[in-house]
Formats: structure tokens, C-alpha cells, sequence
């Protein structure tokens, strides 16, 4: 098989992707409604242009059927077009996602060294207040632990062979003890669930780094409730990033959401004005940038959220 490119960017591979990744939803039998079938495409698309290194599939049904379909269907995509090579099947704990080795790999260097800049919101106390710096917080300490794990697990170059790493997490941050966690993996699977193991950190913080928000929530596995209650009880905004996809006249008029997060109204008044979101939006487009014949346009949009109640 012809080793398969990191990205791609031509409009025509990218529509033999689309219509690769249909046929072998209709191979299994894969009967997803059409906005799920729609967002499914555009995650795909998203990760091969490299637009973004993981998404979260929370559509398509439930564990483990899920992980059964999607592991099949992108080992059928493999064997049909390159390009599907650098997508895995990733778990951790009950949520599963898509990945793109390489681009994940690259953004977690990033994220250790602080190319991508990260904010973080304390929900653990009303009013919710900013925290710029990780390292001034227990919590984001355990976090910069984490993403130390991923470094190892995506390293730059490549994902190391073989079924299973073995490495160690920080429990708190001074000296703590040494705990070890399994990493398991196939060609088209990985389990990271024993990242979480002997750590307050929560999904709802590692999944707004990991799928790339720039303003994240963070509080700890003993104070879910009182994040809960801190944030709907909040106006919120609500920033979502929307694409526009290149190609056939009747793929290519739709607008849709590449990624969406919330922050706060108190904490960003300013809206699409706000420092960090000018910043993230350039970074965005410097990726667009890389593949403007795939992506027609790129666009920011702020709308705001009354309070309600919010589950995380």
C-alpha cells in the first residue's frame, strides 16, 4: 500500500474520502440519521486536512456498539484510501473519539510548550474566576502531568509499535507518589481510560484540551456539583466555529460547525473581541490557510446562552 500523507488538502481525494467513508457505512449497515451522517463526514474531513487532531463522536449510538462500528468502518476505509492510515479509534472511560496521530502528537508538543495558549476557568468557586498559568494550580499540574502521558503515547514522528506502554502519573503536585497506567492499543484502537486513574482531573477538563478549546473548565472529581451549579447558574457565550466545505455544487453550500465552546459571559465580555479568541481564531485560519482548497470559508460567531441547568 502506498505510505499515506499526513494531511491531505485536494478536493478530489477528499471527495473520494467522502464517498469511501459512505460506501462502508452502507457495507455494515451503518444507518445513521442524516445530520449524524453529516457531522460524521465533517470530522473526517476535518482531521485528514488537519484542521483538527481529535474529535469527540457523541452521535451514532452508544458504547460499545459504537466502538464496534467505528473501529470496522475505519478499518475498511484503511484497506480503501491512505489517507484513513493516521485515524484511530481512541476511549477513555466512556467517551470515544477520532484521532489523528500525527496531528495530535504535534498538538500536544505544542501544548507543553505553550505555543497553544490555554486558559483555564475555576468552577469550584461562585463567581467563577480566569486562571492564565497551569502551574499556579493543583489541579492544572495534574493536568500538564496528563498531557506528559500523551507525549509519550504520540510521540513526534510517530506512535510507538506494539499492545501496550507503560508509564507513570503525578497524583498531586509535590512529590507525589508513582502510579503506573497501561496505554493499549491496536491498528485501528486505543484505550487511554487509564490516564484518569489516581487523578482529580475530570473528563469535562481534559476533554476541553484535548479537543481543543481555548478556555477550559477546571475543577476537581470532589467538586462536580459545585461546578455544576456555578455554571448554570451563569450566562453563558457561546463561541462556534463554523466551515464551509469545497467541492460538488451540492456538497459545498452548507455551512457547519467545526467545533464549539462556552465561557462565562462575566469572564468574556468582550465577546469575539476577547484577547484569547482573536488569537484562537488566527490560529485557526493559519490552518485554513494550509487548506483553503478543501475549506471554502472560516468564520467566528458568539450568540449567548441564558442560564440553565447543564450537566458535565
Amino acid at each position: 500500500m502506498v505510505k499515506a500523507k499526513e494531511f491531505c488538502t485536494e478536493v478530489a481525494e477528499l471527495d473520494e474520502a467522502i464517498n469511501i467513508l459512505d460506501s462502508s457505512l452502507s457495507r455494515i449497515k451503518w444507518r445513521l440519521k442524516y445530520s449524524s451522517r453529516r457531522r460524521l463526514e465533517t470530522d473526517i474531513l476535518a482531521l485528514c486536512t488537519g484542521m483538527r487532531p481529535v474529535i469527540m463522536v457523541d452521535y451514532g449510538g452508544k458504547m460499545p456498539e459504537l466502538q464496534e462500528r467505528l473501529c470496522t468502518l475505519l478499518k475498511l476505509c484503511q484497506k480503501d484510501l491512505p489517507i484513513f492510515e493516521h485515524l484511530r479509534v481512541m476511549v477513555i472511560e466512556e467517551m470515544i473519539y477520532l484521532v489523528h496521530i500525527s496531528g495530535l502528537a504535534d498538538y500536544v508538543r505544542s501544548s507543553l510548550t505553550s505555543e497553544a495558549q490555554l486558559l483555564f476557568v475555576d468552577l469550584e468557586h461562585d463567581p467563577p474566576k480566569m486562571i492564565k498559568q497551569a502551574e499556579t494550580n493543583p489541579l492544572g499540574m495534574q493536568l500538564i502531568s496528563i498531557q506528559k502521558l500523551f507525549s509519550l503515547f504520540f510521540p513526534a514522528g510517530g506512535m510507538k509499535d506494539g499492545s501496550s506502554s507503560s508509564h507513570s502519573i503525578d497524583n498531586d503536585d509535590s512529590k507525589p507518589p508513582r502510579n503506573e497506567v497501561i496505554f493499549s492499543h491496536s491498528s485501528e484502537f486505543i484505550d487511554l481510560s487509564s490516564c484518569m486513574q489516581d487523578t482529580q482531573v475530570t473528563l469535562p477538563t481534559l476533554n476541553g484540551w484535548l479537543l481543543g478549546y481555548p478556555v477550559v473548565y477546571l475543577f476537581s472529581k470532589e467538586h462536580v456539583a459545585d461546578a455544576v451549579y456555578n455554571l448554570s447558574t451563569k450566562y453563558l457565550h457561546i463561541y462556534k466555529i463554523s466551515v464551509c466545505r469545497n467541492g460538488t455544487p451540492n456538497k459545498e453550500s452548507q455551512l457547519e460547525e467545526l467545533l464549539s465552546f462556552s465561557v462565562p459571559y462575566g469572564l468574556s465580555m468582550g465577546g469575539s473581541k476577547e484577547e484569547w479568541a482573536e488569537a484562537f481564531l488566527a490560529y485557526l485560519q493559519e490552518k485554513w490557510e494550509r487548506c483553503k482548497t478543501a475549506w471554502r470559508s472560516l468564520r467566528l460567531e458568539v450568540s449567548e446562552f441564558n442560564p440553565q441547568a447543564i450537566v458535565l
